[in-house]
């Protein structure tokens, strides 16, 4: 039980279905990405179901696949429900293991393969480990890569960087740029900077030097005053940094420069990091590197 990690999601519908959490597995024979991805997407439709999340990754033998059906086996024996399983097992013995669970599987590649298959009538081609491992070498150095930027370039630490960046985001502390930096990379491979437009920057009105020679990379992000408040007082409790009208001030400043700067910019008080970053691309037509 030690390689799986549990959260909850949907922690708002703990409330009023305390005892009906749902388990839900994500596994892969690799990094349980893409699986986690597609399935949290999917469960966002149920706000109201709490689910208990646990993720599988590197199931790459009969053994593996073996001990996570034991683990999901042992929830459905607890609860009495069946754990929901997304999968993106290639390798058709190891998820047929996988598939011999007492849950309900949802195998996100062979049921989209097939599909597509049947569509085009032309029988998917074998999976292969080098082509695998060719293909999954290029994605993982653009994803390392990007990760490494963003997190070289966190919280305006080197602007030196900032000519080889895709995009830089901006706005007040605490307003969810280093997540949604660290996504945008890990996701799409997208080398995301960030800056916190600190009071002095807020009260001039204007764009740090450090800035301005890259405004047309500048994305802004919003957060409502509540939240905002909230957020500052879990970390820095009782202090002007938390105040409400500390936190007023910044936001009505922070507003001024993007309308003055022209800086486009959304608000993701209610929005989760994914929804974030899929709005960030819809808006600034940035390309994906990979995914």
């Amino acid at each position: 039980m030690d390689f799986i990690k549990s959260t909850i999601q949907n922690k708002h519908a703990l409330n009023d279905n305390a005892d009906n959490v749902r388990a839900v597995f994500y596994i892969s024979d690799g990094t349980a990405i893409t699986s986690e991805t597609i399935g949290r997407s999917m469960l966002t439709r149920f706000p109201n179901v709490p689910f208990e999340v646990y993720v599988i990754p590197y199931v790459d033998s009969i053994e593996k696949a073996d001990k996570a059906v034991q683990q999901i086996n042992f929830l459905y024996q607890k609860t009495g429900m069946m754990p929901l399983v997304f999968d993106t097992i290639v390798d058709d013995k190891i998820r047929e293991h996988i598939n011999q669970a007492t849950a309900f599987n949802l195998d996100i590649y062979e049921g989209l393969i097939g599909k597509i298959a049947d569509e085009l009538q032309v029988a998917p081609a074998p999976h292969t480990v080098n082509a695998h491992g060719d293909v999954d070498s290029e994605v993982y150095k653009e994803r390392i890569d990007a990760v490494h930027f963003a997190l070289d370039n966190d919280d305006g630490a080197r602007t030196h960087h900032y000519a080889a960046a895709d995009i830089i985001l901006v706005g007040v502390s605490r307003s969810g740029k280093t997540p949604t930096s660290l996504y945008l990379a890990l996701q799409f491979g997208i080398r995301a900077a960030n800056y916190p437009l600190t009071e002095d920057d807020l009260y001039e009105n204007t764009l740090p030097k450090a800035l301005q020679p890259y405004k047309d990379k500048l994305f802004g992000l919003v957060i409502d005053i509540d939240r905002l408040v909230k957020i500052r007082e879990e970390r820095r409790a009782g202090s002007r940094y938390a105040s409400y009208q500390q936190c007023q001030q910044e936001l009505r400043a922070i507003q001024g420069i993007y309308i003055s700067q022209g800086i486009p910019n959304i608000d993701v008080s209610t929005m989760s990091i994914e929804e974030i970053a899929t709005r960030i691309l819809q808006m600034t037509g940035l390309k994906r590197r990979i995914g």
